[in-house]
């Protein structure tokens, strides 16, 4: 087994103050981020968000070099608990996703299958009222896009409260669960739990689960269900991560990394919660729960390509030659077979090699789709907590950059975007082999003079 990473020696003291002052900085950056309002203020939030960014590469820095202490894992806990309740209470500023969940618990609450009506239907203007109803995106064309797991969430939510704040906290106590997973993931392989801080101080995951909400942070919690039931209770695994991609349907691709080669157990409790999860829905019939998934592919420009970074960039290159999507999705689709392949197949170095694949599998997938969307790089974050690199660290922080979209999301603008996010992560990720290279060559040079 390859034991952990060291971590250093430092200055108790030091660290302290180290933290404290960044805690502090960023919680009062937080309230500040509040006065944000509409297009017109995007850019100073984002260059504020850029702030709390240099801030956290700090902290995760200081905080993966100190030695284990409980009471750093106070602090870190602290603030984490701080900086969610200073925007809790706010209305949503990035996104609106919100008030559909909001409305899909309603409607369900009403007896009424959320897939089978848009919100504008004249079958729910019962249900309508001037808090949610109005704010609700796409609310004349698409149903609801959320899988079954994110439904039962919406429900009994709001069988408790409809409304915006109690839909975050639910997303908060998902949030709670991660890292108290994440905390046990990082004890099992011998690393400190005040890590922690690596998720639970990231501006992504504070401004998109308690200032926006975002359903993702309950496909996190049970990613890292999932996780550390590979590692611990293998029994849970099928049925966690079929829980998370019943969330949000991108943690499927985690299914090579988590499988155990010729098991049966973990697909067939895959399968067997993914059925009995969608037969309340199928009243509306098998495509129809897809809900409004396809018309978002062509939305979004996955049918066309324009949504593909690394197809734009080829396309660029080719000059006037025009690039089939189907020749990207090809290449797509070989490139993820052939890494999840190597997921199943790769012999295990260590109890945590499983993780580190995890962590390159999901990466390939962003890097390929290149999201529309900040939060879709949310559950990379948890990852850096046991892997951190620092192309992830920057590729998360990054992906910020995507709400430059509110001021164009033309071709070339999402070009320029998507360039700002890749091109230093690639760079980054270069430099990264090339120094593990060389110091692999320097550590096998002492042999090669020794031998005869």
């Amino acid at each position: 087994m390859e034991p952990p990473l060291p971590t250093t020696t430092t200055n108790f003291n030091w660290i302290t103050v180290v933290l404290g002052v960044v805690g502090v900085t960023s919680l009062v950056l937080y309230r500040v981020g509040l006065r944000a309002e509409g297009t017109k203020d995007i850019l100073w939030l984002l260059k504020l968000i850029a702030c709390q960014a240099v801030l956290y590469f700090v902290a995760s820095w200081v905080i993966l070099r100190a030695r284990p202490a409980r009471s750093l894992i106070l602090i870190v806990i602290l603030f984490a608990v701080l900086f969610r309740l200073s925007i809790l209470f706010s209305p949503p500023y990035l996104s609106d996703d919100i008030y559909r969940y909001v409305w899909d618990g309603r409607v369900q609450a009403a007896g009424i299958n959320p897939y089978r009506y848009v919100p504008a239907d004249q079958s729910l203007v019962q249900l309508r009222d001037n808090k949610i109803y109005p704010k609700i995106n796409r609310r004349d064309y698409a149903p609801t896009i959320y899988p079954p797991a994110a439904q039962a969430v919406y429900f009994l939510t709001t069988r408790i409260n409809e409304s915006v704040t109690w839909m975050k906290g639910t997303m908060l106590a998902f949030e709670a669960v991660a890292i108290w997973a994440l905390a046990q993931l990082l004890a099992s392989f011998g690393f400190s739990r005040q890590r922690v801080l690596i998720y639970a101080w990231h501006p992504l995951t504070v401004w998109e689960f308690a200032g926006s909400g975002h359903v993702d942070a309950v496909a996190i919690a049970f990613i890292m269900l999932a996780l550390l039931a590979r590692h611990r209770n293998a029994s849970l695994l099928g049925l966690t991560l079929a829980c998370a991609t019943l969330v949000k349907l991108f943690p499927v691709v985690l299914f090579p990394v988590l499988y155990r080669r010729w098991g049966w157990k973990m697909p067939v409790a895959f399968a067997i919660t993914v059925t009995v999860a969608y037969l309340p829905y199928l009243s509306v019939g098998p495509a129809a729960v897809l809900g409004f998934l396809p018309g978002y592919i062509t939305e979004q420009g996955l049918a066309s390509g324009e949504q593909f970074y690394i197809l734009s960039v080829a396309r660029k290159l080719v000059g006037g030659l025009s690039l089939p999507n189907t020749a990207f999705l090809m290449f797509a689709l070989i490139t993820v077979i052939s890494v999840a392949a190597w997921s199943v197949f790769k012999a295990e170095q260590h109890a945590y090699s499983y993780i580190k694949r995890a962590c390159v599998l999901a990466t390939v997938v962003i890097v390929l789709f290149t999201p529309h969307f900040a939060w879709y790089f949310a559950w990379l974050i948890p990852f850096l907590c046991l892997v951190p690199r620092a192309p992830l660290f920057y590729l998360t922080a990054a992906s910020f950059v995507l709400y430059g979209t509110w001021l164009g999301d033309k071709p070339e603008e999402m070009f320029f975007l998507n360039t700002a996010i890749y091109l230093p992560f690639a760079l980054l990720v270069a430099v990264e082999l090339l120094a593990r290279r060389l110091r692999f060559r320097l550590r096998s040079q002492p042999q090669e003079e020794a031998s005869p």
